[in-house]
């Protein structure tokens, strides 16, 4: 099975780890990975602070390099989902509308494609740690993503989990929100640290680059002992 790679933004320029475990884990399941370099950010942080016009020059660079395209998958809930809106905002254009949906309908999260095609719910990795989950707001609430990071995370042996305390509370990333509105940001994300000191765990995992980015950052600059991981690389741990 042939797997176009969305690397997205925040990988890419900050977390190449998390593209690296990515493309690993993939091969190890029988995909072929292809990445095309012609790829640029989706749109969304311009769409989504009011740049709609400058945003869709990004989004037909997209479509159009992701064309052929068997599967497109993305380390990011976010990013993924916003592919999924193209369809939306290019509804009405004769051009650009039906291309935009064929590129939602082959558009997968990393685990919601391993878990919904690939059919796989164990990866066969291993990871002898105590870890809770944030649940990123963009892959649960808006693509619906909930249930396959935790089906494959059951699955990771070794791992002991524990849930989060209102886990359903934003970090306060929310990406340009969290430039905009730091202080309120700021004191979202204490919250959040809050509750993750509560479950005891030696680790944060995650599905999206800029919440774990936004988290781990406060946790480091206040000398809290909890490692954030992306579950990619969780996951491609053998």
């Amino acid at each position: 099975m042939k797997v176009t790679l969305f690397a997205t933004c925040l990988v890419d320029l900050f977390q190449s780890n998390v593209g690296k475990a990515t493309v690993e884990l993939l091969e190890r399941l029988g995909c072929e990975i292809d990445f095309p370099e012609s790829q640029v950010c989706c749109g969304q942080p311009a769409y989504n602070s009011g740049y709609v016009k400058e945003s869709k020059e990004a989004m037909k660079q997209m479509i159009d390099t992701f064309m052929d395209a068997e599967y497109v998958v993305s380390p990011s809930g976010s990013c993924a989902f916003m592919f999924h809106e193209y369809p939306h905002i290019f509804k009405g254009d004769p051009v650009w509308e039906p291309k935009a949906k064929k590129l939602a309908e082959k558009t997968f999260e990393l685990t919601q494609f391993i878990v919904e095609v690939l059919k796989i719910e164990d990866v066969g990795a291993k990871f002898e740690a105590n870890v809770t989950y944030h649940t990123s707001c963009h892959m649960t609430r808006l693509l619906g993503v909930k249930k396959a990071p935790m089906i494959l995370l059951k699955n990771v042996k070794g791992l002991k989990f524990t849930e989060l305390p209102g886990k359903e509370q934003c970090c306060g990333f929310g990406g340009t929100f969290s430039v905009k509105m730091s202080q309120i940001s700021e004191q979202m994300v204490d919250e959040k640290v809050c509750h993750i000191e509560e479950t005891e765990a030696e680790y944060l995992i995650g599905a999206d680059a800029g919440c774990l980015i936004n988290i781990g950052g406060r946790i480091e600059r206040i000398g809290k002992p909890i490692k954030v991981l992306h579950i990619a690389e969780v996951l491609n741990c053998l």
